[in-house]
């Protein structure tokens, strides 16, 4: 009786121009023919039918999201009032799930991710969800590295501790964040770190016995929006007590200090598409290794991203920069400062530009 949560809040706004708050990250095709989040409920509906398939998005969204994902019964779409972070998402669907299923295990995934091998996957999740339904404990799932990233987590691979079907469950010893790139070398050459790929299982129960634990102002909110739910005074208490939870992510504020916690390391392909270079280095290139999307003419134009949903864009004599290119909005940036799209989207909040954000 596996539950699939799909955590679909995010704002996705180093992705700007294309993502915005009415059609975020996760609602963008950006790499096989597909939306993100359609691709992620796609890639677990073999294992998981509809109707324990959850989706916790934004208010401002989940009209959307039931317009994309029509299979989904229109109550499994859970509007988050505001966004509080990871730990508050999960415990919230948690909550949900143990309402309907008291021995609910639930499998975890964000939205606006990339799977490779979509059966080596649901394979895993399958194997995480056995072992968590067995042994207890909070479980995630570590990406072998094929490549010293800076950009990604990192997880401390703990002693073997069983096999199910192939997969191995490790315990696991410990959280890393992101590291320099001396450091990263380190670990992809190591068969002992693992990228976080922040998906997750266990238990509902388990999790929120966890969030008790360690988070009791977080626990005592959800468990007030807990005892709302199905009666007429849902919608009041969810909207004036969760954007006042604890803001903190499942990983360090969870994970780190749990009782029982576990990995099974994956090898298919995975990316978290975090920003426009990351994009790149999955889209297919042209024989100068521009990434080259809609009306876009490179001229003696190497290694840059040009997308464009609506102007011509030409790119001459330029290397190395992206240009994103919408009807309203024009991003133009080297692809080495692609963390800083964030900063844009903050600076058009400051002044007020509401209609571009």
């Amino acid at each position: 009786m596996i539950h699939a949560i799909i955590m679909a809040g995010g704002a996705g706004t180093r992705f700007w121009p294309a993502s915005r708050r009415h059609r975020p990250k996760q609602f963008l095709d950006l790499a096989d023919g597909r939306p993100l989040l359609r691709a992620t409920f796609e890639r677990v509906a073999p294992i998981v039918p509809a109707d324990r398939i959850w989706v916790v998005s934004g208010q401002r969204t989940t009209e959307a999201t039931r317009s994309l994902l029509a299979e989904l019964p229109a109550e499994n779409v859970l509007g988050e009032p505001s966004g509080r972070d990871t730990a508050a998402c999960a415990g919230y669907a948690a909550h949900v799930v143990l309402s309907r299923d008291p021995e609910g295990v639930c499998v975890v995934l964000p939205a606006d991710h990339l799977i490779g091998d979509e059966e080596r996957l649901r394979s895993a999740l399958a194997t995480g969800a056995r072992h968590v339904e067995s042994q207890g404990g909070l479980l995630t799932f570590g990406v072998r590295p094929t490549r010293p990233e800076t950009g990604y987590g990192y997880l401390k691979l703990g002693e073997p501790h069983s096999q199910i079907e192939g997969w191995r469950i490790h315990r696991l010893d410990g959280f890393v964040e992101k590291p320099d790139l001396a450091t990263a070398r380190t670990y992809a050459a190591s068969d002992g770190y693992l990228w976080n790929s922040g998906m997750f299982a266990w238990r509902a129960r388990d999790l929120l016995e966890e969030i008790r634990r360690q988070l009791p102002l977080l626990a005592d909110g959800l468990q007030l929006i807990a005892d709302a739910l199905g009666h007429p005074s849902e919608a009041s208490t969810l909207h004036d007590l969760y954007p006042r939870l604890p803001r903190t992510s499942i990983d360090f504020g969870v994970m780190e200090g749990a009782r029982r916690r576990w990995t099974i390391p994956v090898d298919f392909t995975w990316s978290d598409v975090g920003s426009w270079p990351a994009l790149a280095e999955l889209l297919a290139c042209d024989a100068d290794g521009n990434v080259a999307q809609g009306r876009v003419l490179p001229i003696d134009a190497l290694d840059n991203v040009l997308i464009s949903e609506g102007p011509v864009v030409a790119a001459v004599d330029v290397e190395g920069v992206i240009v994103i290119a919408t009807k309203d909005a024009v991003l133009v940036l080297p692809a080495a400062s692609g963390q800083r799209v964030k900063e844009v989207v903050s600076r058009l909040e400051e002044l007020g530009w509401d209609d571009v954000l």
